[in-house]
């Protein structure tokens, strides 16, 4: 295997010859795969010539054709052995066998006709003494680590037929140097150590840092194998099911490479970024059978989604957000004229410069439409949508009890999901929708939380652009959602909740209004939903203020949507069986079809009684006049008793009409002896309805007076308004439903105090035509004018 002949390395230039990831030691025989056509030739001219060739490792194998900066200075000066040709790895490549010489360092490269050539000078290796048992000592340690290498590693089995035949300890640590795998850069250092004591130092150095990791692997495997159990072969098993799985291609990293792929896609934040990667690294290297892997999984689905910074483009076209608005809705001139106020404003911030935007960022209102059922709240809040162009979301807050429901469950549950809010955001596609949270006020509470505080936090623009949601882990900004939240009344809502929104109240519907929704929007619904044309069916006013009063009572138009769909029933059906109707149905043919009416509304009554005053009240589903009838009676002493289901304010305003008649007595043209034996008794019919509300203080008094004095209410005249003891009339609320519950009972004369002019002034003319509306101060104004 190794030479004995003498080469003397003269002072010129030799050809050099590149390896690639392989050193050549001296007195050690390497075969050499050569492949380049180049190389080849000038390994057959030095095997003809018989002249030796310097072997120069490569640092890098990226150049094809290196430069001497490329290579290291040190090799080995080497003779062609043999070439073989060896075709199963292609016809173009040989196996060439060296023998390494001598060391040498280059001196100087020079280019010959485009081959490199180097002068050299030889580097003579310091050899240990012959009797240097430290030297012998570490070859033997370097054959036992050998050795124990040979049984573990099978890398290293082509050391093993050679090993027995090395009785020279330098060749044989050369041999080893040059044969065992190891890095080509420690390869090369251990060419370049001239002692060879110090190199078998630092090769055994080498072989037992190799030892010690074969010794760890083989424990490891040792322990693992002595503690299986039947678990644990069963995933052993699953282990060799996804081996299987990879050889087919069937493995979980398509799934990671189009999760990765999707992740570049998304506009999210440096924060969220670093996020995902750190979680889909957990997922690639859990087992595809394990049962966190389809947890991580769709967790990494939900981020992905995510419309992370996605937003849809508002339209900022007024007059199209008005008829959008206009056409679903009729009235509602608040929440219409508010919505068109909060698009005015995004279209000039939208002017504003990228700087600008970035440092005062928008913030949406959040709106809280309050008001009795069927009033249009929710169905506002998918128009708003359509009006400003953006997606639509919506999620029902009542009956909610859980606070996860809200802010997601945490990831450690079996089962966990993210919360409500971000999982409506995800189903929309941007983070700008309109979002309705319906009956806000019906949100419960247990000992799974208080879903209201963690509203607090989605339903505060200073604080809902970092909205935390438990599953998620990763804030989420909410700043740009139009938040509308919907209820019914505002008792129930926290008052810390209530002082983060917009409040805008939405009351009932008058009878006037009711007509105008039916005919344009819910009659030609029902026609369409019912299969009929508009030539087959028709309503007049008149007909639908008859359904209105006598079959509804109600803010909104639901039940009045079901009459109208009942009449369209029973149209449908005589249709089908070829029976006559009219198709303006009568107040005979609404009667025939609906039933004898269900309600009824107090109309103005003879005013051949004193005592008797009409009032005006306020209800939710409109307004109502009512009666005040007071009966005067001997009695020994003087009491004063009221009857009809009457509040605590109601019954006050009682106590003080009866003080102020009292304290007034003469002016009003009344004896004051005879309340000392007179009880007085006021009712207010319909005893069964609760009544209650500070609007009955003038009229209490009028009908005190009325009774006392002997003196008829003139005909067709209605009041209402609180008092002072002093006399003073106050303003109340609820003033056009008022108004127009006694426009419908035949009443022509209105008695209001004057602070309310304002509230008449809002209202259309057309609802006050034929009343006429008298402005007072003061009791004795109101007395003055309705008393004959």
């Amino acid at each position: 295997m190794f030479m004995e002949e003498n080469y003397t390395i003269e002072q010129k230039f030799y050809k050099v010859l590149p390896i690639k990831n392989n050193v050549v030691f001296p007195g050690v025989m390497m075969p050499i795969a050569v492949s380049q056509k180049k190389s080849q030739k000038l390994i057959r001219e030095a095997e003809k010539q018989g002249s030796p060739i310097i072997l120069l490792t490569r640092k890098n194998n990226s150049n094809a054709d290196p430069t001497g900066d490329e290579l290291y200075a040190v090799g080995t000066f080497a003779h062609v052995v043999q070439n073989i040709p060896v075709p199963e790895m292609g016809k173009d490549t040989m196996m060439t066998i060296f023998e390494g010489l001598h060391r040498v360092k280059v001196v100087e490269y020079q280019n010959n006709n485009g081959n490199l050539e180097a002068l050299v000078q030889p580097m003579d290796e310091i050899m240990p003494a012959t009797n240097d048992k430290h030297f012998h000592a570490t070859v033997d340690a370097i054959k036992e680590a050998v050795e124990n290498i040979l049984d573990k590693k099978d890398g290293a089995a082509g050391l093993q037929a050679s090993l027995k035949n090395l009785k020279s300890s330098p060749s044989f640590l050369n041999y080893v140097c040059g044969i065992y795998q190891m890095p080509t850069a420690t390869k090369q250092g251990l060419l370049e150590i001239h002692d060879l004591n110090e190199r078998a130092t630092a090769l055994l150095a080498i072989l037992e840092k190799d030892l010690e990791e074969l010794n760890i692997k083989e424990d490891i495997r040792r322990r693992t194998h002595e503690a299986m159990d039947k678990q644990q072969r069963e995933y052993f098993l699953q282990q060799e099911i996804e081996t299987i799985k990879k050889d087919l291609g069937d493995t979980g990293a398509q799934t990671i490479k189009e999760l990765r792929e999707r992740a570049e896609h998304k506009q999210w934040s440096e924060a969220t970024a670093q996020v995902f990667n750190k979680e889909l690294q957990r997922l690639e290297h859990m087992p595809t059978h394990s049962p966190d892997y389809s947890t991580q999984l769709s967790y990494l689905e939900v981020m992905l989604e995510l419309p992370w910074n996605t937003y849809s483009e508002d339209n900022f076209e007024m007059t199209h957000a008005q008829e959008v608005l206009n056409r679903d809705h009729f009235g509602l001139d608040k929440v219409k004229e508010r919505i068109v106020e909060y698009l005015a404003v995004q279209r000039q911030l939208s002017l504003r410069s990228a700087k600008e935007k970035e440092n005062n960022p928008v913030k949406s209102p959040i709106l809280c439409l309050y008001g009795p059922p069927g009033v249009g709240k929710t169905s506002l809040g998918k128009s708003i949508a359509e009006a400003l162009g953006r997606k639509y979301a919506r999620v029902s807050l009542g009956g909610l009890h859980d606070e996860a429901e809200i802010r997601g469950h945490r990831r450690t549950y079996i089962g966990a999901l993210p919360g409500r809010i971000i999982d409506s955001i995800k189903k929309c596609g941007t983070s700008n929708p309109v979002f309705v949270l319906d009956e806000v006020d019906k949100v419960g509470a247990d000992y799974k939380g208080d879903p209201t505080s963690a509203l607090l936090e989605v339903l505060d623009p200073e604080q809902n652009s970092t909205f935390h949601d438990n599953y998620l882990d990763v804030d989420y900004d909410l700043s740009h959602v139009l938040f509308i939240a919907t209820a019914n009344s505002l008792d129930t809502i926290p008052r810390p909740l209530l002082d983060r929104m917009e409040l805008i109240e939405m009351t009932g519907y008058l009878q006037e209004e009711k007509i105008e929704i039916a005919k344009r929007h819910l009659i030609p619904k029902e026609l369409k939903n019912h299969g009929l044309k508009s030539t087959q069916l028709r309503f007049s006013k008149e007909i639908l203020g008859h359904i209105i009063d006598d079959y509804t009572r109600e803010s909104g138009v639901r039940s009045l949507e079901r009459q109208i769909a009942t009449i369209c029933r029973k149209i449908d059906t005589k249709l089908a069986l070829n029976e006559e109707y009219n198709v303006s149905p009568t107040l005979e043919d609404v009667r025939a079809y609906l039933g004898q009416a269900r309600f009824s509304r107090d109309i103005w009554e003879t005013n051949k009684y004193v005592g008797v005053v009409t009032g005006l009240a306020w209800t939710q589903v409109g307004g109502e006049i009512l009666f005040i009838e007071t009966s005067l009676s001997a009695a020994k002493a003087p009491t004063l008793t009221l009857t009809g289901n009457l509040g605590d304010v109601m019954k006050e305003s009682a106590t003080l009409a009866l003080g102020y008649v009292k304290a007034h007595a003469k002016e009003l043209g009344i004896k004051p002896e005879i309340f000392e034996k007179t009880a007085v008794h006021i009712h207010v019919p319909e005893g069964a309805i609760p009544k209650d509300g500070p609007s009955a203080g003038i009229t209490m008094t009028t009908a005190l007076v009325s009774a006392f004095t002997h003196r008829l209410v003139k005909p067709r005249i209605a009041m209402t308004g609180e008092m002072t003891l002093r006399g003073k009339v106050l303003p109340i609320g609820g003033v056009k439903e008022k108004l127009l519950a006694a426009k419908r009972a035949g009443i022509t004369d209105i008695i209001l105090c004057e602070d309310n002019r304002k509230d008449v002034a809002e209202i259309a003319p057309i609802y006050l035509k034929g009343l006429k509306l008298h402005y007072v101060h003061d009791i004795s104004e109101v007395l003055a004018f309705a008393l004959v």
